[in-house]
């Protein structure tokens, strides 16, 4: 059934209140214009496996995951036992829960570069905590980031304009993805400046296609940041556990000296992480990191609950694998309609590109039919898959897809 037949009664009225309330009643990557405002729900209700429900009760097979947070299915059991065995003891107290240095010891064991780890609520908070231990280890003030690259919602990175002053990014330098040529020339023309490089697994910026490192891009970058005595940041938010079940760097190989866990880490709890070399610690204890609910042990449950499963189970490998079989029958379905259809950088987040489509307006047009038909298409962002996803279902979501793909080409 079209979810555009079923009610928004409850959604659009929710949408009106919280405007009255809130500045632009929805914010941020989820605002109804980042995505599709007339197709996708506006507030969401509940959600279990792979399938998440609307608060006027129409259910969606979904391939974005909470924008990446939930790895392996809404309300996963064992995350949500242990999780409920957490709650009957507390979550945040005057001083760390035990479970904090438990989580630290498993990512150090996990994580072959790790020596010790933070731990925060979000990306941001950690990206940027990242680069100034790096600024504090060196005596350096210049940052270099891809252009292009999101990193969090800080001045020194945010994708928007409001409230930024010039000196926010005075000090941040940008090379085109893959360009090894400017890299190395922002590192000899600001020799002994340079306090960091961060830079995430491949390029995965919205509205546009996904591009994987080159050929040597990893090593290379790794030697340059060697010769200029730069740290090497990882912002592994987005890709954490996705790609490797040991940190991103396994995946393409390569070693980075800090790196940024968030997202799947908790499966949906907030939670997030930042690991380092030994050689950082002293800076990483100079640099003043806190929060007062960041201590949470229910967010620790769930991450160490969500770890053992991706290392029990193979989830990154489990996840590329549904990927790759869903992305190249998409491609197929595709072609049958004469669509040039590519997804776009690593199959366990996909980003869906269709060729000569600048303007967006082709993937809109799909993501809107396969929306009528309750599937849950981003136009403008990577994918995700769930691991909660079976083939079943993604067999299902194929069948829905180019029967949305149909529609499109007819229109």
């Amino acid at each position: 059934t079209s979810p555009r037949k079923m009610k928004r009664i409850k959604s659009d009225l929710l949408f009106q209140n919280a405007n009255r309330v809130i500045p632009t009643g929805i914010y941020g990557h989820m605002a109804p214009g980042a995505g599709l405002p007339l197709d996708f729900p506006h507030f969401c209700s509940s959600g279990k496996g792979a399938r998440f429900t609307d608060v006027d009760g129409n259910e969606w097979m979904d391939f974005m995951c909470g924008f990446g947070a939930v790895l392996h299915g809404y309300r996963h059991e064992a995350i949500e036992q242990a999780v409920q065995k957490q709650r009957e003891l507390g979550s945040v107290f005057n001083q760390p829960h035990f479970l904090m240095v438990e989580l630290a010891e498993k990512l150090v064991e996990l994580i072959d570069f790790a020596d010790w780890a933070v731990f925060a609520k979000n990306g941001s908070d950690l990206t940027t905590w990242a680069i100034r231990v790096a600024r504090e280890k060196t005596g350096r003030e210049y940052i270099i980031k891809s252009k292009g690259a999101y990193h969090g919602v800080d001045a020194w990175c945010d994708p928007g304009m409001g409230g930024r002053i010039s000196s926010d990014r005075e000090f941040v330098l940008e090379f085109e993805w893959n360009n090894l040529h400017q890299l190395e020339s922002l590192l000899v023309n600001h020799s002994n400046q340079v306090a960091a490089v961060i830079l995430t697994p491949y390029h995965h910026a919205s509205f546009g296609p996904s591009e994987l490192p080159s050929v040597g891009f990893w090593k290379n970058v790794e030697m340059l940041c060697k010769q200029h005595d730069a740290a090497l940041v990882l912002d592994d938010v987005r890709c954490g556990w996705r790609l490797d079940d040991s940190g991103s760097h396994n995946y393409f190989g390569f070693c980075p000296d800090l790196a940024i866990y968030s997202k799947a880490l908790g499966n949906g709890y907030a939670i997030s992480a930042c690991v380092g070399k030994d050689k950082f610690r002293t800076s990483a204890a100079d640099v003043f990191l806190t929060g007062s609910c960041w201590n949470d042990a229910y967010a620790f449950s769930a991450a160490l609950a969500s770890l053992q499963i991706s290392r029990e189970n193979l989830v990154a490998k489990s996840v590329l694998e549904k990927g790759k079989y869903f992305c190249s029958k998409l491609e197929e379905v595709g072609q049958e309609y004469g669509i040039k259809l590519k997804m776009t950088g690593v199959p366990s987040m996909p980003y869906p590109w269709i060729e000569g489509d600048e303007d967006l307006y082709q993937i809109q047009g799909l993501c809107k039919f396969a929306a009528a038909e309750g599937l849950y298409f981003h136009p403008h962002h990577n994918w995700f898959i769930s691991n909660a996803l079976s083939y079943e279902d993604l067999d299902q979501a194929l069948f829905i897809a180019k029967k949305a793909l149909g529609k499109f080409v007819e229109q």
